[in-house]
């Protein structure tokens, strides 16, 4: 058969990831302004002998480390969307940057949940002022990151699949289906958290001598920032482990095909990439058609960019019910 004949039925595997998300413009301009702060608190930490602001200096650090992966996560699934080594595109590179965001969250509180202990057990001195100045300083700048990749609706995710007053059955995949942008977006929460928390110990500790409400503070900031993570780590390695889809889809895409003379005998339907789905359907008919005609039963608007179905001829049956050819 001749090459140009196949190109009818050949398509490409991007599905839309090779265009520019708008969380990757959001991404690089809060890594700029972390990395920014993080020079200064680290500079005038060293100059001014103030630990309280090299420390907060090099948890930005860490932060614009774990910014810096979700940045990557966008450019790599961008760059590589028409590579042919990917059967189904680069979407899941999103899932993989939030899995590795909330991976790095999770660690971020365990550090903070054992630095806050540890200051239980052994209480230090704290320079209020300077520490005070810090935070509020942290908190204005975490704000602003906060409010820069807070709008989590990116409008490329929507292509045209709207699910007709479906999404709250959904609320993980439709929501935040973005991952890597909320993953991004809970460190810069954590880190807006931290701040606020902490100016309400360091107050509380200087005006009424409650010294144990900073670590106090620092635990309960853990407990809420490993809870964000863990959300985030069970709605990532669902799509990494192409668990099934949701229901209503599933049962949009039955209802489309199934009478009386044809069934689904068996269906896939799994996330390849932020709000876009892959799905192989079996189809069992009296009267079998081609799969093209099963393909143009299926809603258009359900975010299934890559249909694959297999059809049977189903067995009649004889007054015995014993299935004969």
């Amino acid at each position: 058969m001749h090459h140009d004949n196949l190109q009818r039925w050949q398509h490409t595997h991007a599905f839309g990831q090779d265009q520019k998300r708008t969380g990757e413009l959001r991404t690089i301009i809060v890594i700029a302004i972390t990395a920014t702060m993080m020079v200064v608190e680290i500079t005038t930490g060293i100059i001014f002998g103030s630990m309280a602001l090299l420390a907060d200096g090099l948890h930005m650090a860490s932060h614009a480390a774990a910014l810096t992966i979700n940045a990557f996560a966008y450019i790599y699934a961008r760059r590589h969307a028409y590579d042919a080594k990917y059967s189904f595109g680069t979407g899941k590179v999103n899932a993989l940057g939030g899995f590795t965001g909330a991976v790095l969250l999770m660690i971020f509180a365990l550090i903070m949940a054992w630095e806050s202990v540890e200051r239980i057990i052994l209480p230090v001195e704290i320079a209020f002022n300077q520490a005070i100045f810090v935070a509020v300083l942290g908190l204005i700048v975490n704000g602003a990151s906060v409010f820069i990749l807070g709008q989590h609706h990116d409008h490329h995710d929507h292509h045209d699949h709207e699910h007709d007053g479906h999404e709250h059955h959904d609320h993980e995949h439709h929501h935040h289906h973005d991952h890597n942008l909320r993953a991004a977006y809970l460190h810069v929460l954590a880190d807006a958290l931290t701040s606020l928390l902490a100016i309400f110990a360091l107050l509380a500790a200087k005006y009424l001598g409650l010294i144990w409400m900073d670590p106090l503070m620092g635990i309960v900031g853990a407990i809420l920032v490993s809870r964000w993570s863990w959300g985030l780590l069970r709605t990532t390695s669902d799509i990494l482990l192409d668990k099934q889809g949701p229901e209503h889809i599933q049962m949009k895409i039955k209802q489309s095909i199934e009478d009386d003379d044809h069934q689904v005998a068996d269906l896939h339907l799994w996330l390849i990439g932020p709000n876009i789905y892959g799905v192989i359907i079996s189809v069992v008919a009296r009267d079998p058609q081609p799969p093209e005609h099963y393909k143009e039963l299926i809603p258009s608007n359900l975010g299934l960019v890559h249909i694959t179905i297999e059809v049977h001829e189903c067995l009649h049956e004889d007054p015995d019910h014993q299935a004969v050819p």
